[in-house]
């Protein structure tokens, strides 16, 4: 299994190019047709049974291995790009202005396409693999959508799997935890309303600002009052808006403020949208302003499966060796829409590194500057087709001391 990775840096070249090809046409959630086309296009030539316009865009590809089994496992990785204009200056670099794929989701697809020739040519396993290209995965839902749309009825799988790139992680290192490893996400907005007034007769209005400037000021006390110390939660102001800055002399008749909110267990989600709304209403009370406040749940927290964690540590394993498998990783306060597939079936979502400078700088994804390693792509294409070996085959035959998985 140790030379896995190396039969998979035989097709580097080629990868690279449909990984370089996919960064130049970039493409946002529920718009990703060409990224499609070409994903379906490839698997149909390698082979592999194809169903387009899954959640509108999505792909699925199923490959049945020559053993006897019926065990079905499926292997996700998404295709949408961001709205950040591309600053990396690179010669494969975005042709669409201010969009860019600044989260490493052409390198996923590219390494589960890898992985999915690399079967097809070698399909020594006991059972059904289902390629699933997810569309929309920043914050479009595209994983609910695919769940709700019956995903698993017409394509059942007995586990599912995520991987995704991680900037700042040595190359080629893997991290994954039992339980919430990714966070509730969460969007709130408190609009503040009072009688606005002119500037310079204060006491004639009610003034909005206030409450809004005490609420920015007090919101963190939620965190740091209300929640246990152990538990982690996250409320961060993303936009404010009053009045118009043509008009400095106006106090507005209302002030808006919105953000995001990241926590890992239920209740303390409850905590901080009930705090939230409280702290609002009171302080528009007390300056004589009225609170409209909403607190939305959008992703639930990703949470991963024992029995699937250590299966998916076992396979990253064998492939980089167990001190490479960093398997008590900390969780993480963003979010990923692949909770929705845990949440409908038993499955891991594993870290893999994309690699630093040798001064220890990195881009970190959702930033103009990003871009996938190229060198990450062989890795987890074997990663992937190791899991595959040890979810359904013998995992000694895994480790490369018999065929399953190993091509021979």
């Amino acid at each position: 299994m140790h030379d896995l990775i190396d039969r998979l840096a035989a097709r580097q070249d080629d990868l690279v190019a449909i990984r370089h090809d996919l960064h130049r046409h970039p493409e946002m959630g529920f718009e990703e047709r060409r990224t499609a086309a070409l994903v379906a296009g490839k698997l149909r030539e390698w082979g592999i049974q194809v169903e387009e316009g899954v959640a509108g865009t999505g792909v699925v590809g199923t490959l049945k291995g020559r053993l006897p089994g019926q065990r079905a496992i499926a292997l996700r990785a998404d295709m949408d790009a961001l709205p950040i204009h591309e600053t990396t200056g690179l010669p494969h670099a975005s042709i669409h202005p201010g969009v860019m794929h600044a989260c490493g989701h052409d390198g996923h697809t590219t390494m589960l396409l890898g992985a999915a020739r690399y079967l097809a040519e070698n399909p020594n396993f006991a059972g059904i693999v289902h390629f699933i290209f997810q569309p929309a995965e920043e914050g479009l839902g595209g994983g609910r959508r695919m769940v709700e749309e019956g995903l698993f009825e017409r394509f059942p799988a007995d586990a599912v799997f995520g991987l995704h790139n991680e900037p700042g992680l040595a190359l080629g290192r893997f991290g994954i935890r039992t339980g919430p490893m990714l966070a509730n996400v969460d969007t709130w907005s408190v609009i503040f309303r009072g009688t606005g007034g002119h500037g310079a007769v204060p006491h004639r209005a009610t003034d909005p600002t206030q409450p809004l400037a005490a609420f920015i000021g007090a919101l963190q006390g939620v965190i740091g009052r209300n929640l246990p110390a152990r538990e982690t939660g996250v409320l961060s102001v993303g936009h404010i808006a009053a009045g118009d800055v043509r008009a400095p002399n106006v106090i507005p008749f209302q002030a808006q403020v919105s953000g995001t909110g990241r926590s890992f267990k239920p209740e303390v989600r409850e905590i901080m949208g009930r705090r939230l709304r409280e702290l609002a209403e009171s302080l528009a009370t007390a300056h004589g302003c009225t609170a409209e406040v909403e607190y939305r749940h959008d992703y639930p927290a990703l949470v991963n499966t024992a029995g699937e964690v250590a299966l998916a540590a076992r396979a990253a394993g064998a492939l980089a060796g167990a001190e490479m498998v960093d398997t008590d990783f900390p969780p993480i306060t963003a979010g990923e829409d692949f909770a929705y597939m845990l949440q409908a079936r038993p499955g891991a979502f594993m870290l893999v590194g994309n690699g630093v400078a040798e001064d220890g700088s990195f881009h970190h994804v959702h930033t103009p500057k990003f871009d996938f390693n190229d060198a990450l792509i062989p890795v987890g294409a074997a990663y992937w087709v190791s899991l595959v070996a040890h979810a359904l085959g013998d995992a000694t035959d895994a480790a490369g001391n018999g065929k399953a998985g190993n091509g021979e």
